[in-house]
């Protein structure tokens, strides 16, 4: 077998929002957070596009227990820090109530460029996402894979969903922080290609014909990392609870495992037309985990609840060599209870105020980190 499940890495990537307590407002704050927790963090803490954001990132992790302890103590630490600083951190797609046009942009060179080619594009996104790494070494492997885990995504998605307001606004999206991302050129389902070369050859055009200088500038939902041996799936926003986190991480890493192996007894999932996923994606955005998609195989549409037990069945064969029944289990949970954009929804429906909504994802952001 080229590529053992046992082999399947994990590493986990989260933006979080640095909050005031006192306004429940989004504050530029990271420089501070850098300068004190450089030691403590080494290079698991990050600046991100703006300064109201920070990103923490996992070390290498061999199964997904020990993805939760990494959350965990990063979380921990992360808001220990701000505590010091009388701050607080929030893990969500979108801030309920903060405006783009007030946050300030980090002053590092790679964000200044972006500014100055994205233009308003770059100015409004005010998101923050939550990126699973699944260490794949096998180059065409990976490319073979994110071709067949294009189907999932919109699945994928919908247990994530955690932004569904804007500039203090109901959207009527689950994953509004979505729609924000897509405004960005090379986003959303990553095209079909035959081998790890002709992906090569992709890229080289793109940088030959000045519209990347590299290749960390293609921000598909699924795309093989440039630099590290993995396959990163990009579609998430920032998750809000560590169970949700490590419940769709399992799950990610369960249907590469059940593809791989699929692979390797010479079958494939079948490959659906880029349209019917983008429009699987639209539904997943929209309406969530409460919404349908169509049944590409069936050509119906599906409740996801359905979907979902679809498939955690189709995986459950590769669940005990991994160790992640009781992540999975996790899943349906989320069925039932709803995602954070759901209770940030019924938390204002029920108050009438934003400002509870930020309350309540910051309890359940550090909830359980110590």
């Amino acid at each position: 077998m080229m590529n053992p499940i046992k082999d399947l890495t994990l590493g986990v990537e989260e933006e979080y929002q640095i909050i005031d307590p006192a306004s429940r407002e989004l504050t530029s704050y990271v420089g501070k957070f850098l300068e004190q927790g450089a030691f403590l963090f080494r290079d698991q803490l990050q600046p991100e596009l703006l300064q109201s954001q920070i990103e923490i990132g996992t070390n290498v992790c061999q199964n997904v227990q020990q993805v939760t302890e990494e959350i965990r103590r990063l979380r921990g630490m992360v808001c220990e820090l701000a505590r010091k600083n009388n701050k607080v951190i929030l893990a969500a797609g979108t801030h309920p109530f903060s405006q783009w046009r007030d946050q300030i942009v980090t002053d590092k060179e790679r964000y200044h460029g972006f500014f100055d080619s994205m233009q308003i594009v770059a100015k409004r996104m005010l998101i923050f996402g939550m990126h699973v790494h699944v260490g794949i070494q096998d180059k065409d492997l990976r490319i073979d894979v994110m071709n067949q885990m294009r189907y999932f995504m919109p699945h994928i998605l919908s247990l994530s969903t955690s932004s569904p307001f804007w500039h203090g606004d109901d959207t009527g999206f689950k994953s509004y922080r979505s729609i924000i991302f897509e405004d960005l050129p090379r986003t959303g389902n990553p095209e079909y290609f035959d081998s790890a070369a002709e992906y090569d050859k992709y890229v080289d055009t793109l940088i030959k014909c000045g519209s990347i200088d590299e290749p960390t500038k293609i921000w598909w939902d699924i795309r093989p990392h440039p630099k590290f041996p993995t396959l990163e799936f990009r579609i998430c926003d920032c998750t809000t609870k560590v169970k949700e986190v490590t419940a769709i991480t399992a799950l990610i890493q369960a249907l590469v495992a059940k593809l791989i192996q699929l692979r390797t007894a010479n079958l494939t999932w079948r490959d659906y037309r880029t349209g019917f996923i983008s429009e699987n994606k639209w539904r997943a955005m929209k309406d969530g985990i409460q919404g349908k998609l169509i049944d590409l195989g069936k050509n119906v549409e599906t409740p996801i609840p359905q979907l979902m037990e679809e498939m955690i069945k189709f995986v459950d064969d590769v669940v005990d060599p991994l160790g992640s029944r009781k992540e999975i289990e996790y899943i349906r949970t989320i069925m039932k209870e709803g995602t954070s954009a759901d209770r940030q929804l019924m938390c204002f429906k029920e108050t009438g105020k934003m400002e509870n909504v930020v309350d309540q994802l910051v309890a359940e952001t550090v909830d359980g980190c110590g």
